[in-house]
């Protein structure tokens, strides 16, 4: 059976899966997924049927769940099935029907895949799918990654279907005499896949009548130039992105501007960061600007700093305020650990450490508050005969906006800020020759 040697061809070709490994086939009850079954079946692969019942076509949704298991039966394998209320899901979630059954699909696929120890879940798209997946990203507008459409294999989902097309697939179960179920929502033209696949694929195989082919051989092109563009990508990662700390990169800005093409680069840089083709234009005319401009993602920031963007992880999580009594004791303050003691001025031994507050105990009021720093914060700082605004003093010690949330102000009851944890104390709370007994704040490095 020729169909038979091209699968295990096609499977062994793009490593899919190894023969000892098991699969769950995602099986519909149409002609593609029960030929897929069937070819695994002569091919003697370890396999499962797995059905989803989307509830969207009243008898029909159950008649085709009663064939696939039927089919599991023949074929002597396992079978799963779930009942969706698809409906219901579309609207809680603003998205269409479409994506809907997307969505429950592969989660619940996925979700049968670990409980039974399945190694990949296979489903049935071929070479026509692929024509449809590019043509719609095309219309919708799309990267690189649009133009390879359908890709043979993606973590743990696999496409063993994609050596045949559209008429292959007809002929082989005509030949075979396989019996299917025909959905009838695919003749309906309302949907867009649907609409290319019935009224604007068929005019394009009038002008080249080998487009399966055609479009086979153009994603295979495409798929390559996008390990041009990661390898590409990655190379100028590694050069630019400068660890500051965990999930935080600082990029420098004029080395930004002298990537070509800019924003096909800029798009590869920082779009598995969530960010949009938009947002990252706008980046763009941005950076030559004041800084402090904040973009957004779902899960991460990028904020304009002094002749560099700095790349991080959004935390929501504010610092809360911590009083400090005037008993010794240790604390921990936004993940950071601090150690206080009082001392007579006769056991008391000057350091120039800046993670170390020394203080005129005498001057200060309990408790004091550890807090994080606030617009319109000022203090003295020491050596200085005038105050100073927090944000002039940070861009003096060139410290980057997005770390200024980190610095602990402690604060005496009075509201005098008497030390920025880790840099200065305050002029006013320094130690005198009056001074009789002094306040230790450490914060431990």
């Amino acid at each position: 059976m020729e169909a038979l040697s091209r699968l295990q061809s096609f499977i062994k070709q793009h490593a899919l899966f190894l023969e000892e490994e098991s699969v769950l086939l995602a099986v519909s009850a149409g002609r593609d997924s029960v030929l897929m079954a069937r070819l695994f079946k002569a091919a003697g692969y370890r396999f499962g049927i797995a059905h989803c019942n989307f509830n969207l076509r009243a008898t029909e949704s159950d008649l085709d769940e009663r064939f696939a298991e039927e089919l599991a039966d023949e074929l002597e394998v396992p079978f799963y099935t779930h009942r969706f209320d698809t409906m219901e899901y579309a609207n809680a979630n603003h998205i269409s029907v479409q994506m809907a059954a997307r969505d429950l699909r592969y989660e619940w696929l996925e979700k049968i895949r670990k409980e039974f120890d399945y190694e990949y879940i296979a489903v049935a798209h071929h070479q026509n799918d692929v024509i449809e997946t590019m043509l719609l990203n095309l219309t919708r507008g799309t990267g690189i990654s649009g133009l390879h459409g359908i890709l043979p294999k993606k973590g743990k989902l696999i496409r063993p279907l994609l050596f045949l097309n559209r008429d292959e697939i007809d002929e082989l179960v005509r030949h075979n005499t396989y019996a299917y179920r025909e959905d009838s929502s695919n003749l309906s033209a309302k949907y867009s896949r649907n609409k290319l696949r019935l009224e604007v694929i068929p005019v394009l195989k009038e002008l080249n009548p080998a487009l399966a082919q055609t479009f086979e051989a153009n994603r295979k092109r495409f798929a390559e130039l996008e390990i041009l563009l990661d390898m590409r990508v990655q190379e100028i990662k590694e050069r630019l992105f400068i660890k500051l700390a965990e999930d935080e990169f600082e990029i420098s800005i004029a080395e930004l501007k002298k990537l070509n093409p800019l924003n096909t680069l800029l798009y590869g840089l920082f779009h598995p960061y969530g960010f949009t083709e938009t947002v990252l234009n706008d980046l763009a005319h941005a950076w030559d600007g004041k800084p402090g401009k904040v973009f957004r993602s779902a899960g991460y920031q990028l904020l304009v700093d002094r002749g560099h963007v700095i790349l991080s992880r959004i935390n929501e999580d504010k610092a809360e305020d911590l009083l400090l009594e005037s008993i010794s004791s240790s604390c921990i303050w936004n993940k950071q650990k601090f150690e206080c003691k009082i001392v007579p001025i006769s056991q008391f031994e000057l350091s120039k450490a800046e993670n170390i507050a020394q203080l005129d105990y005498d001057l200060l009021s309990f408790p004091l508050k550890l807090r994080s720093w606030k617009n319109g914060d000022y203090f003295q700082p020491l050596g200085l005969k005038q105050k100073k605004k927090l944000s002039d003093f940070f861009v003096d010690r060139k410290i980057s906006l997005n770390h200024k949330k980190d610095i602990g102000v402690l604060e005496n009851s009075n509201g005098d800020i008497v030390w920025l944890a880790g840099l200065r104390v305050d002029e006013r709370y320094k130690i005198s020759p009056n001074t009789k007994k002094v306040f230790i704040l450490e914060q431990l490095i």
